[in-house]
């Protein structure tokens, strides 16, 4: 079978765009609004996208003034659209640093099971002295020290998943047996920063466990993502860097005894759309001309860790930023946007300008042709398995990629024109369902 594109529907209130909300169309108040949501999945399920995904954190994300702030934790949201479509994946975020293992593995279980096969899970360590302040602690833990909770964490939720056989359930009514004790393996784990006893109270899900994506791209990050991730969220400017960032990948996980098959990596792009190119560019102008600077200044100087009134929107980056191993957020963020400034000599006004569509993802304005055009370049030429696809505006980007793009890019058999046999989430990443770590031969069930 033809290599095809794997496409995930990042969403995002009103649309990537910090100014999205502005515009006539807009519905300022869509983001804390169900049918939205059950709009904008079924369009993905329409264009046959392999899943959607949210973002979240556990904080209020910085000034409520710039954009319509808050968000449905994700987990709850994504029950309920599990109910209102019949196969695209649902990915959630979930922070290891703000959450007990046993919880979340039970969430995700069941958000798998009620799905039938189709969850997801974007692990993120969570930067931020924000979030941290949310559970008690004065500071964010340091980087190492959150990939290294972050492992133990993700250790020991595999444990759970795996906590019963798939052929656990008995349900012999005759001699009234329900359930063989002997295949529920309870974790008894202790290790460092987690102690988790008994075995998961939800069986074993359909797909085993859910899809493991991950979003960091620093050092740490991808060392993770190698060991753990199935699908990676990436940030690229360039086709350069976006291949060497998937060799690199591909070249750890490899390192690691993994087969580099069973990672995707999905960079981010913001397609801006227009029937003609000169359209496009117009439609991107009308989102740069209604930001709001003082909201942009403010979160860089917050990214670059920068005193307040440190950034002058005229002028460049000041030359005396700190170093990247400075750094205890979001490292790799950091130095993408540090060197996009520095690379194409960005004023502080531009900058905001590039960063208001994608937040450091790829933005691009064009004709669907040359969106499609775009995509195909960077999956045949080493540098994506696929594309974390990121529309500036919503309903209406997303809505337009779906009837305008995925047709040429199906036409030109990068994209699959109907869901076809593959059920789960695993399935249509082309991945294995996991074998239970507790038994050495297993069921006929987990064949793919």
């Amino acid at each position: 079978m033809t290599r095809q594109l794997h496409l995930n529907a990042f969403l995002m209130n009103t649309g990537h765009h910090e100014a999205s909300w502005r515009l006539p169309e807009s519905d300022p108040y869509a983001h804390v609004e169900l049918d939205h949501y059950v709009r904008l999945a079924r369009t993905a399920e329409r264009g046959t996208f392999d899943s959607l995904f949210l973002a979240d954190g556990p904080q209020l994300w910085g000034n409520i003034a710039q954009r319509p702030a808050g968000a449905l934790e994700p987990l709850t949201l994504l029950t309920a659209l599990a109910t209102a479509t019949e196969h695209i994946g649902l990915i959630a975020t979930a922070s290891t640093s703000y959450n007990s293992p046993y919880n979340l593995a039970r969430k995700f279980a069941s958000l798998d099971i009620i799905s039938g096969g189709r969850a997801g899970w974007n692990i993120v360590t969570t930067a931020g002295a924000e979030a941290a302040r949310n559970f008690g602690l004065e500071h964010e833990p340091a980087h190492a020290d959150r990939y290294a909770r972050a492992a133990e964490f993700l250790d020991v939720a595999l444990k759970l998943w795996d906590s019963w056989e798939d052929d656990a359930i008995v349900a012999d009514k005759a001699t009234g047996v329900w359930g063989d004790d002997d295949k529920i393996h309870p974790p008894l784990h202790k290790g460092t920063y987690y102690s988790v006893e008994g075995a998961l109270n939800v069986p074993r899900s359909p797909q085993g466990y859910p899809l493991l994506v991950q979003a960091g791209s620093s050092e740490d990050g991808k060392a993770f993502a190698a060991r753990y991730a199935e699908a990676v969220f990436t940030a690229q400017q360039t086709l350069a860097d976006a291949q060497a960032f998937y060799a690199d990948l591909k070249s750890r996980t490899e390192v690691a005894g993994r087969d580099p098959e069973h990672i995707k990596v999905l960079p981010g792009i913001v397609p801006v759309i227009g029937s003609t190119e000169a359209e496009a560019r117009a439609n991107e102008q009308l989102l740069e001309d209604h930001i709001v600077h003082r909201h942009g200044v403010a979160n860089l100087e917050r990214l670059l860790q920068l005193p307040a009134g440190t950034l002058e929107l005229d002028a460049q980056l000041p030359a005396d930023l700190p170093p990247e191993d400075a750094i205890e957020g979001a490292k790799s963020r950091y130095t993408l946007i540090v060197e996009l400034a520095r690379r194409d000599r960005l004023t502080v006004r531009q900058l905001i300008g590039r960063l208001g569509g994608g937040r450091g993802h790829l933005t691009f304005a064009g004709t669907p042709e040359q969106v499609a055009d775009a995509i195909e370049t960077w999956f045949t030429r080493g540098a994506a398995d696929g594309f974390n696809i990121m529309p500036a505006v919503l309903p209406s980007g997303l809505e337009t990629f779906v009837e305008q793009v995925v047709p040429i890019l199906r036409g030109r058999g990068l994209l699959r024109t109907e869901y076809g046999s593959r059920q789960t989430l695993r399935e249509r990443y082309g991945l294995p369902r996991p074998a239970n770590q507790y038994v050495t031969t297993t069921p006929a069930l987990a064949a793919v």
